[in-house]
């Protein structure tokens, strides 16, 4: 079945995409929830208006983020965490943290947004992240972890 996305679906497209899914998904889970609509010849019309007043909208979205993408470029972190006397954090460092400490140095970031390089950070060392700005543009920073 052919459908137009509303909104951006992991694993499946963006906003405005026309994908083709099994119609099970799409009746059962996509259109009750709001993310899809059936792709009819008179919806593809609709959509096609919507993407053309669009398209320089987000031609400045992307030229911000690639500007704030260079900012962060150079930008190292130091998180500070409780450890044991052999280098092990008590918990972890997480997302959250990182959105602090860069709102700390004066960025607004989403922490869902920031993606760790390892699933958990749990020892003291250097580590990195990677951060999606923009469906097109993501950049990766440095953090250190280091005992309180």
């Amino acid at each position: 079945m052919e459908i137009i996305l509303l909104q951006d679906v992991p694993n499946l497209g963006n906003k405005n995409d026309v994908v083709t899914v099994r119609n099970g998904y799409a009746r059962n889970y996509l259109i009750p929830r709001g993310m899809a609509v059936t792709a009819t010849e008179s919806a593809k019309k609709v959509i096609a208006e919507n993407i053309k007043q669009q398209a320089h909208k987000e031609a400045k979205i992307k030229a911000e983020a690639e500007q704030l993408a260079k900012k962060l470029e150079g930008v190292k972190l130091t998180i500070g965490a409780k450890t044991s006397s052999t280098g092990k954090i008590f918990g972890s460092v997480n997302n959250i943290q990182i959105a602090e400490a860069l709102a700390a140095k004066g960025f607004e970031i989403d922490r869902k947004s920031i993606t760790l390089s390892e699933d958990q950070v749990k020892e003291v060392g250097t580590y990195k992240a990677e951060i999606k700005l923009h469906r097109e543009v993501k950049v990766s920073i440095e953090f250190e972890v280091v005992s309180e």
